[in-house]
């Protein structure tokens, strides 16, 4: 059994490794670009007229191939996990920024207006009102970005040691060791269902005024919109 995730020395990590490696090239990008895509989602929500260049700024972004970003992010940060999750990071806004837009317009009017008329500024109000009900729909926009992005990093194998699970697939693929495919391809599924898992569990602890229903359909949505 030990023989299974015995690395090859060349890649310069232990399975477990190779495994955090992953976790920390896919999912800081995301964070990363989280934090650009909520005060960028609100700023589209306040002009309206920003949303479309917006969007059709990060789907430009988005079409471009990763081994281009990484060829011309290279001579900036050389062979480094910054010239892989910096293509992440930009690659997440187009899922993100729509979710974050879609769920904040979803807050009814009135809701807003009393929490105007409670003396709420524009940014208590975005963090406290439109922010948590606008979650569920935040959070699925995250599912989506986290598995993306988890798929993608295996990319990374194209410029070096930074494609983290994605090296095994490489070297198994190279040296005709299917062992390492194989425990390529599993891990990486596997990684994305756990983190996937994570993010519902995270979903319900935050949105407890949710219905059970309510929970369900968002799920389904979520699932539809992975799928495209």
């Amino acid at each position: 059994m030990n023989e299974l995730f015995d690395m090859p020395s060349y890649l310069e990590h232990s399975y477990l490794g190779l495994v955090a490696l992953h976790v920390r090239e896919a999912l800081l990008p995301v964070l990363a670009g989280l934090i650009v895509a909520l005060p960028l989602a609100q700023l589209c929500v306040r002009f309206r007229w920003l949303y479309p260049p917006v969007l059709w700024v990060t789907t430009v972004l988005y079409a471009i191939p990763s081994l281009a970003f990484f060829v011309i992010l290279i001579d900036y940060t050389g062979l480094s996990e910054l010239t892989v999750m910096i293509p992440l990071a930009v690659y997440s806004l187009v899922v993100l920024v729509p979710a974050i837009v879609d769920g904040v317009r979803s807050v009814p009017q009135e809701t807003l207006a009393a929490a105007t008329a409670m003396g709420f500024g524009p940014v208590r109000r975005y963090v406290q009102v439109q922010l948590p009900i606008a979650a569920p729909a935040i959070l699925a926009g995250l599912r989506v970005a986290c598995v993306s992005s988890i798929s993608l990093v295996s990319v990374g194998m194209l410029i070096g040691n930074e494609g983290a699970l994605g090296n095994l697939l490489d070297s198994g693929m190279r040296f005709n060791q299917p062992r390492l495919v194989w425990l390529s391809v599993v891990s990486t599924a596997v990684l994305a269902i756990l983190v996937d898992a994570l993010l519902i569990v995270l979903r319900v602890l935050a949105t407890p005024w949710m219905p059970r229903g309510t929970r369900t359909a968002s799920r389904t949505a979520a699932a539809k919109e992975g799928a495209l």
